[in-house]
């Protein structure tokens, strides 16, 4: 699970990716699944990790800098040089489990937004790794709820369409320049 992708965990002046915003249409657009990993996609990946690391968030998914790509990077750890991020190809969930956890969410493509939002606890998924060898990943906590977070990315979702309390929504987004029209409202319970 370690990541061959070496970059160094720190900010940079001039990330080389730009980060879309709520309401920017390339958030809502389906990615694409990747049909071979080569040095293309690893490069992406090595930009991916920079960007994310320079925003200080913990997740990027590809469709937040404009690629309409199935590919994500996961650090949970991002201040700890020794833990390798997580980066995960073309994922698909197996199995989803435990209890519905409510858990304060953010999102580097909706900044100063933080709001609870409800998932399984537990998740196994299926995903290929930057070398583009299958792997098999059994998740629970904050990295469960990040590769939740991050795979809703894949499919145009974004975690303001989760939340349920829609006053609270409303008066978040309005307070860091968002507007509520933006949000596109899924099923409570539908699957990340």
């Amino acid at each position: 699970m370690t990541s061959e992708i070496a970059v160094e965990k720190k900010k940079l002046e001039n990330p080389p990716l730009e980060i879309h915003y709520l309401g920017d249409r390339v958030l809502r657009q389906p990615a694409k699944r990747i049909a071979k990993v080569d040095a293309e996609v690893r490069q992406l990946i090595r930009e991916m990790l920079q960007t994310m690391y320079s925003a200080d968030g913990i997740g990027l998914a590809a469709p937040q800098v404009a690629v309409n790509k199935q590919v994500i990077v996961i650090d949970c750890e991002p201040d700890n040089a020794a833990n390798p991020p997580l980066v995960l190809i073309n994922p698909t969930i197996k199995r989803l489990g435990g209890e519905m956890c409510l858990f304060q969410e953010g999102c580097l493509s909706i900044p100063g937004v933080y709001i609870d939002v409800k998932r399984p606890e537990l998740i196994e998924v299926a995903y290929k790794d930057e070398t583009g060898r299958p792997q098999k990943l059994t998740a629970s906590g904050l990295l469960s709820r990040a590769i939740q977070h991050e795979m809703d990315h894949l499919n145009g979702v974004l975690f303001v369409d989760r939340v349920e309390n829609g006053l609270v929504l409303a008066d978040e987004l309005k307070k860091h320049g968002f507007s509520s029209g933006a949000v596109k409202p899924v099923a409570t319970g539908s699957r990340p």
